[in-house]
């Protein structure tokens, strides 16, 4: 078996290194006109005060409130700040905000139905008008307007009132006792948005409000000079930002296009751009991409998990838009996916050490939980799944009816084990459904195999049908983790209420279409209790519900790996929050 497997990798390889050498990241005259930031009319004289990125998902929107994506996110992040961002050790440092609210300091109020935020005094908004309470009011308002599905409504769940105490001091109330009360507006996912801006954009309008969302005006760093989606993003610094001196660059360009491989040749090989982001390649050639002298790969091990998700819905082109993917009360199960047993026996099946070693090397570790960090979170109840088990995996099958037809493949009731598996365009995930798809094999499933550009995948038009919320496929691949270190609100993203639909312009968090009960309740008391140790219990169980129900099959814990040139300081690559987090400090 992993000889054959071995044979694949080769060939995957093979096809990956022969694409780098007959084409650059960008071409030549891309090189010319966007490698330094200009735009297409300007030159840009000093080159070391311009930053040059490269992100190979192309972002599609800046209003990360539209999109789940972490291309979108991260791209807003040099514009649109946060009340508060998350370091790189996880822990909360103020943006926006004076402080860090506590029981000390009486931020928070002694039965933590409360918290309030003293903002900061001398921020403005990049067009020159004051930053107030207002914002952060307007920001919470236009999130969970009911006529608009808010990629983060999931922060805001148990928030019964914004109010602006006065100009400069916000207080949330929750609708109970709220023992980590810092989900709202903490880290990028959850930035402020100007009111004065926005207010047009409310409910049904917020998808048409392309001006603000392609150029939201912000308190970050830069400000956007020119946005041309799936393309690039050409910055200036922004002359309101409230630290003297800072942004260090004078100008930003993020370029899109490309692969994860191509990216890490254009810093690594030829210093085309000074930062390439989430370079899921292969470590074989990331390590000889590194000789060249010319740049470092960065590794920051935070919550990532990649993982297949399973649609536990019918996603039958044939059922239309109005039943396709969609849970509809629990009618519209999916024809064999429904079944725990099939579902453990994909798990069984996957040998993850080859995903590993083949796809991460050192940037990766085989998982079976969904909650990885912090470790006293870490569930040690699931560590079967690393170990592969192809006659375990049959056994399940042979003992729920499913029998091998003529071709191998196994039935029952005319119904065959064919599964369409999906994920966004790398070669490493390429690699991973060919190993994925032999082992499956093994025991008489077959396999279609998909990959969608990664823009289109991770968007949020609602009118795609190719993204990963609209789910129309058996299985799809991709990573997903959380901010900061407590996970109570990446958890609350498997409740019933969380699943995409189109009433919720196909925007949600429950992307497998799972619906518990007893999850709802457990993952509404984790929200309510206040001990250490209790909640600490109470995320295992939870994490263990996700993967022993085999609603997601997780598989590699990942680190986040990017690449910078040597002449790039500054750079604190962030596992728990958007990696530009700190751009601020970036400089030559």
């Amino acid at each position: 078996m992993k000889n054959f497997l071995g044979c694949v990798f080769l060939a995957v390889i093979g096809l990956v290194l022969a694409a780098c050498s007959q084409s650059p990241a960008i071409s030549e005259t891309d090189a010319q006109t966007h490698g330094n930031g200009a735009t297409d009319t300007e030159t840009v004289e000093d080159l070391d005060t311009h930053l040059n990125i490269l992100y190979w998902q192309e972002p599609s929107t800046l209003n990360p409130f539209l999109s789940g994506g972490t291309k979108d996110i991260e791209a807003a992040s040099m514009i649109l700040e946060p009340l508060a961002n998350y370091d790189e050790n996880a822990k909360m440092v103020p943006t926006l905000a004076v402080e860090i609210p506590s029981q000390e300091n009486g931020g928070i109020n002694d039965d933590y139905t409360s918290i309030t935020w003293k903002l900061r005094p001398d921020v403005v908004w990049s067009d020159g008008t004051p930053f107030t309470a207002d914002d952060v009011v307007f920001t919470w308002q236009y999130c969970t307007h009911e006529e608009f599905g808010c990629s983060v409504s999931n922060y805001f769940t148990d928030v019964e009132s914004v109010t602006a105490v006065d100009p400069h001091t916000v207080r949330i109330v929750f609708t109970r006792t709220t023992p980590h009360p810092y989900g709202p507006f903490v880290g990028s996912l959850v930035p402020i948005i100007q009111k004065e801006q926005f207010k047009d954009c409310l409910g049904l309008r917020a998808q048409e409000c392309t001006e603000q969302n392609f150029g939201p005006i912000g308190t970050g760093p830069f400000k956007v000079k020119e946005f041309r989606a799936n393309d690039v993003v050409h910055y200036v610094a922004n002359e309101s930002y409230r630290e003297e001196g800072k942004p260090f660059f004078r100008t930003a360009t993020i370029k899109a296009g490309g692969d994860a491989t191509s990216a890490a040749r254009a810093v690594l090989e030829t210093g085309e751009f000074d930062y390439a982001w989430n370079l899921q390649v292969e470590p074989e050639i990331l390590d000889n991409m590194t000789k060249a002298g010319k740049g470092r790969i960065l590794f920051g091990f935070g919550s990532l998990v990649e993982r297949i998700i399973v649609n536990l819905t019918n996603a039958d082109s044939s059922l239309g838009p109005d039943r396709r993917s969609q849970y509809l009360d629990g009618t519209n199960p999916h024809p064999f996916l429904s079944e725990l047993a099939v579902r453990k026996a994909l798990s069984l099946a996957i040998d993850r050490s080859v995903l590993v070693e083949t796809g991460y090397g050192d940037g990766g570790r085989p998982t079976c939980n969904v909650v990885v960090l912090p470790e006293e979170y870490y569930s040690d109840a699931n560590e079967e799944c690393k170990t592969q088990d192809i006659e375990g995996a049959k056994k399940l099958l042979d003992d729920a009816g499913w029998v091998p037809g003529r071709d191998g493949i196994r039935e029952k009731d005319g119904i065959r084990l064919s599964i369409l598996y999906q994920t966004s365009t790398n070669s490493v995930r390429q690699g991973n459904q060919a190993f994925i798809k032999q082992m499956w094999d093994q025991i008489g499933v077959e396999t279609e195999l998909r990959n969608i550009d990664g823009s289109v995948f991770f968007g949020g038009d609602a009118a795609s049908p190719d993204t990963y919320y609209k789910f129309f496929a058996d299985v799809q691949m991709y990573t997903s983790n959380f901010d900061g270190e407590d996970p109570t609100q990446y958890l609350r993203g498997w409740r019933c209420s969380e699943m995409p639909n189109p009433d919720k312009s196909w925007v949600g968090s429950n992307i497998p279409r799972a619906c518990s009960e007893e999850y709802d309740n457990l993952v509404e008391k984790l929200s309510m209790v206040a001990d250490r140790e209790e909640r600490i219990e109470i995320v295992k169980t939870l994490n263990d519900m996700v993967v022993q129900n085999y609603w997601e099959i997780p598989l590699v814990h990942r680190a986040r790996v990017s690449a910078a040139t040597n002449s790039l300081m500054g750079v604190e690559l962030n596992g728990w929050d958007s990696e530009l987090w700190n751009v601020e400090n970036w400089h030559r």
